[in-house]
């Protein structure tokens, strides 16, 4: 099938399949003789394989990590499992840090009064300036 027809098939724009080609992450196997790619069921399976993980927050070289594992039939379910609990870990890591700009952000809308005057506490922090300074 062509670009057109693997990018429906996988939910993937075309441009993105193009940038995974790119990379190296999926090859289609063939090309066919106008040099037009020529992508098999397989490559639509790895495309919406690779779709499922980026959705789920791999990076492209985790992507690629776990492509070869799911091509290695050899593979341990171990090894599988230790790039889905770092996965959780970044992603643990970002909720906290996620959760640090919420309450900062919180804190600064509650000193704001958001009213007719100019001042603003929330520009203030952004500007790096004291509330020191500000009275001087």
């Amino acid at each position: 099938m062509n670009i057109g027809e693997a990018a429906r098939a996988s939910g993937l724009p075309a441009k993105t399949l193009r940038y995974y080609e790119a990379i190296g992450l999926v090859v289609p196997a063939h090309r066919q003789p106008n040099g037009y790619r020529d992508y098999s069921e397989t490559d639509v399976r790895r495309l919406r394989f690779v779709q499922r993980a980026r959705s789920l927050g791999f990076s492209v070289a985790e992507c690629r990590e776990l492509l070869a594992l799911y091509a290695d039939r050899g593979r341990t379910s171990a090894e599988v499992r230790r790039i889905a609990l770092a996965r959780i870990a970044a992603i643990e890591r970002k909720l906290r840090e996620l959760e640090g700009m919420r309450r900062a952000l919180l804190h600064l809308v509650e000193r704001c009064s958001g009213d007719s005057r100019p001042d603003c506490p929330i520009l203030d922090d952004l500007a790096g300036e004291d509330d020191d300074q500000g009275a001087a």
